[in-house]
C-alpha cells in the first residue's frame, strides 16, 4: 500500500491500465502464471528459466548434503548454516541424504554434475518448493549458497526457477595495501566473507612497502613495524578464507618500496655514483641483499598455501647510467653484453626460481618488464598489469605469461593527500570489461583465456587520510561493480545508477561487522523516504550499520525518512548521525499504520553532529524522522537513524 500512496493518480491509471493490457492480451489464466523474471543477485545470474510460485525459508528448512558427497561438501554445508543463522536468527539442521529423502523447504547441496560448461566454479539451481543446488565441484556448490543467501537477504520467499551460473574470469578479487596502512584482522576477516558473498575468490595483502613491514619475521624481526599482523593471526585468516573459497596471496615487495627493510640495513641502499642514496632501493649488485630477500622469502612461502607468491618488483625506476654497480653486476653475471637493466630482470628470475622450488607460481607488477639485453623474465611468471608502461598486454601474452587486469582505471582506490579517490565504479560497471587495459589498450579474443581476471585495488599512499571504516565504505560499490564485470553475466539493469539500488538491495554479507551499537530495532530495516537526493543516497544508507554511508533528501522542508520495525515496539532512544547537510528542525514521530503519527521529540536548534534522544516514551511498528527546516541550502542528508527500545527492554 506504501507503493500506491507514492503513485500519482495518472501513473496509478497508467499502472492499471498496463496491467488490463497483459489481461486482455494474455489471458487471464495466462497473467496469474506468469513466469517468474530473473531475481536479483550480484553478480547476475548467467541463465535463468523462471517457474511459477515461491520457495519459502521456514524454521524447519534443512540443509541436506549428498550422501555420496557429504565429505566434500561438509565444510560448504557448515558455513552456509553459519551464514543463515547469521541472516535469520535461526539455527538450521544439517544432514545428508538423497533427494528421496527431501521435505518441502529442504536445501540440497549435490557434486557429481556432467555439465562441462559450469566448470570448477559453477553450479545449477533448482527451486521449486525445495531448492537443489548441484556442481562439478565443492567451489561452484558453495557459490550456489551464495546465491541462495543472496535471495534470502531479500526475504524468506524465493522465486521458483532455475538457474546455470559460472564465471568468466578465474580471478576476482581484492588488493589490500596492508604495508603503508595497517588494517586489523577483524577488517581483514570481514572482507573475507565480503568477497565471498559476491563469489570472489582472491584476496591479495600487499604486506610491505615505504611506510611498513607489516608481517611478523623471526628470520629479520629489526624490519617489522609496530603494527603487524601475527603469524597465528595470518594462519586465522588463511583457515578461514580457505572455508570461504577465497586464495590468500601475499607479497613482500623488492626490489623497491623496501624503506622499513632497508632503514635496518642502510649498508644495502643503492647509491649513485655521485653519492645519491636511494632509501626504497635496495642495491642489486650487492650479494648481502639477495641474501637478505631469500630469508624472507623462505620465512614466508610455506606460511602461506596457496599456488602464488608475488615479489612486486614495480617502479624500479632509476638512471642506470647513474649506477654503474648495476652493469659491472649484470655483466659479470649475465654475459659481457649485459645491461644495468638486466640486473633488475635477473633478480627477478632469481626470486622466481626461489617461488619455483617452493612450488608456487611467482606474481609481479608489469611496469619494470623487458627492456634488457641479456635477460628476459621467465614466462611463467604471471605479470600483473596496473600500468601502461613499457610493453603492451598483447605483447606480454605474445611472449607466454599470462597476466591479470590490475589497470588503474577503473580499480583503484587510493588515499591521496587530499582524501580518498577512485574506484571508478560507473565507468567501470557502465563500459569498462575485464579485457580492456590501462590506456584503452585491447587483446585479442583469442588471447582472452591468457587474462586470469582483475580485483579492486586498496592503495594507502596517505595512510591517514581515511580509517579503515571509511574505506571499507567506499570500496562497497566497487567491489560490486567489479563481481559483476569479472563474473561476465549478462547485466539485470543498466546503467549504473539503476545497479546502485541493486547492491543497497543485496546488501553486506549477513556476518559483517557494523560499528552501530547492538540493539538498534531499525538495522537493515525496510524504509520509506520522502525522496533521494541522488541514486546513490537511498533511505537503505541510513539504516545499513555504516557511519559512512548516507541518505540525503531533495532540497526542500518537511522531507522525511520511515522505517519499519516489522512489529510495533517501544520506543526509549533514537539517535541520528547527521551529514553537513543536517536539520535545525525535525520531529520525531511514531505510528502502527505509517499514516496517523505521534511526536515523541521536538526540535527548532538542531546544530548537526550526532543527537542522541534518550528518555523518549512511545511505541509504534513506524518511526519517523521528519524534517522541518534545513539548516543548509540542501536537504536533509543522515549516516544513519538508530532506534532503540527504553534500557530494561
Amino acid at each position: 500500500m506504501r507503493l500506491l500512496r507514492l503513485l500519482s493518480c495518472g501513473a496509478l491509471a497508467a499502472l492499471v491500465g498496463l496491467v488490463l493490457a497483459v489481461s486482455v492480451s494474455a489471458g487471464p489464466v495466462a497473467a496469474r502464471q506468469a513466469a517468474n523474471p530473473k531475481p536479483l543477485t550480484i553478480p547476475a545470474l548467467q541463465q535463468w528459466t523462471g517457474g511459477t510460485g515461491s520457495f519459502t525459508f521456514t524454521g524447519a528448512t534443512r540443509i541436506v548434503s549428498s550422501t555420496a558427497h557429504a565429505s566434500a561438501l561438509a565444510s560448504t554445508s557448515e558455513v552456509f548454516a553459519d551464514d543463515l543463522r547469521a541472516l535469520t536468527g535461526l539455527t538450521v539442521a544439517r544432514s545428508t541424504g538423497t533427494a528421496a529423502d527431501l521435505r518441502t523447504g529442504d536445501i540440497f547441496l549435490s557434486l557429481g554434475s556432467t555439465e562441462s560448461q559450469l566448470g570448477a566454479e559453477g553450479y545449477a539451481l533448482s527451486v521449486t518448493d525445495r531448492i537443489t543446488v548441484s556442481a562439478r565441484d565443492d567451489r561452484g556448490a558453495f557459490y550456489g549458497t551464495r546465491t541462495v543467501l543472496q535471495l534470502l537477504k531479500q526475504g524468506s520467499s524465493i522465486p521458483r526457477g532455475t538457474a546455470r551460473d559460472w564465471p568468466l574470469k578465474p580471478e576476482r578479487g581484492l588488493m589490500v595495501d596492508n604495508g603503508r596502512k595497517y588494517f586489523t584482522p577483524q577488517w581483514l576477516r570481514d572482507h573475507v566473507k565480503e568477497l565471498a558473498y559476491l563469489k570472489m575468490n582472491y584476496f591479495h595483502l600487499h604486506l610491505s612497502d615505504d611506510k611498513g613491514f607489516r608481517i611478523e619475521s623471526t628470520s629479520h624481526p629489526e624490519i617489522v613495524s609496530a603494527e603487524h599482523l601475527t603469524k597465528q593471526e595470518v594462519r586465522d585468516l588463511i583457515a578461514l578464507a580457505a572455508r570461504y573459497k577465497i586464495t590468500i596471496v601475499p607479497e613482500i615487495d623488492a626490489p623497491g618500496h623496501m624503506t622499513p627493510i632497508l632503514a635496518a640495513h642502510p649498508e644495502l641502499k643503492l647509491v649513485s655514483s655521485t653519492g645519491v642514496v636511494q632509501n626504497s632501493y635496495v642495491d642489486l649488485s650487492k650479494p648481502a641483499a639477495y641474501a637478505l630477500i631469500k630469508d624472507l622469502y623462505d620465512e614466508y612461502l610455506p606460511l602461506f598455501p596457496g599456488p602464488y607468491f608475488h615479489i612486486g618488483a614495480d617502479e624500479y625506476h632509476i638512471d642506470y647510467s647513474a649506477h654503474p654497480q648495476l652493469e659491472q653486476y649484470a655483466k659479470a653475471t649475465y654475459g659481457a653484453n649485459a645491461i644495468g637493466k638486466d640486473a633488475y630482470l635477473g633478480f627477478i628470475n632469481w626470486a622466481d626460481g626461489i617461488v619455483r622450488a617452493a612450488g608456487k607460481t611467482a606474481r609481479a607488477w608489469n611496469d619494470g618488464i623487458g627492456g634488457g639485453v641479456a635477460v628476459t623474465v621467465n614466462t611463467d611468471v604471471i605479470l600483473e598489469f596496473w600500468y601502461d608502461y613499457g610493453k603492451s598486454p598483447q605483447a606480454h601474452i605474445d611472449a607466454g605469461h599470462l597476466i591479470s587486469n590490475e589497470s588503474w582505471t577503473p580499480t583503484y582506490y587510493v588515499l591521496h593527500a587530499n582524501g580518498p579517490g577512485g574506484p571508478s565504479s560507473q565507468w567501470g560497471y557502465d563500459t569498462w570489461t575485464p579485457d580492456l587495459f590501462q590506456g584503452g589498450q585491447a587483446i585479442t579474443k583469442a588471447s582472452q583465456s591468457k587474462n586470469l581476471g582483475s580485483k579492486i585495488h586498496v592503495w594507502c599512499d596517505y595512510p591517514d587520510v581515511a580509517t579503515e571504516e571509511r574505506i571499507a565504505s567506499d570500496i562497497k560499490q566497487g567491489l560490486r561493480m567489479l563481481a559483476q564485470q569479472t563474473w561476465g553475466s549478462p547485466k539485470a539493469v543498466t546503467p549504473w545508477s539503476n545497479f546502485v539500488p541493486v547492491i543497497n538491495t543485496i546488501g553486506r554479507n549477513p556476518a559483517w561487522t557494523t560499528s552501530v551499537q547492538a540493539g538498534n530495532l531499525a538495522a537493515n530495516k525496510p524504509v520509506a523516504v520522502s525522496s533521494a537526493e541522488t541514486a546513490n543516497l537511498l533511505g537503505v544508507n541510513a539504516v545499513d550499520g555504516d557511519y559512512f554511508s548516507r541518505w540525503s533528501s531533495g532540497y526542500s522542508d518537511n522531507e522525511w525518512i520511515t522505517v519499519d520495525l516489522g512489529t510495533a515496539r517501544q520506543i526509549g532512544r533514537v539517535k541520528l548521525s547527521w551529514e553537513t547537510a543536517y536539520a535545525s528542525g525535525y520531529r520525531i514521530q511514531t505510528s502502527n499504520d505509517a499514516t496517523t503519527w505521534t511526536t515523541i521529540h521536538t526540535t527548532t536548534t538542531g546544530d548537526g553532529g550526532t543527537d542522541d534522544l534518550t528518555g523518549l516514551s512511545g511505541s509504534g511498528r513506524y518511526v519517523r524522522m521528519q524534517g522541518t527546516a534545513r539548516a543548509t541550502q540542501f536537504g536533509f542528508s543522515l549516516y544513519e537513524f538508530e532506534v532503540y527500545a527504553p534500557t530494561g527492554i
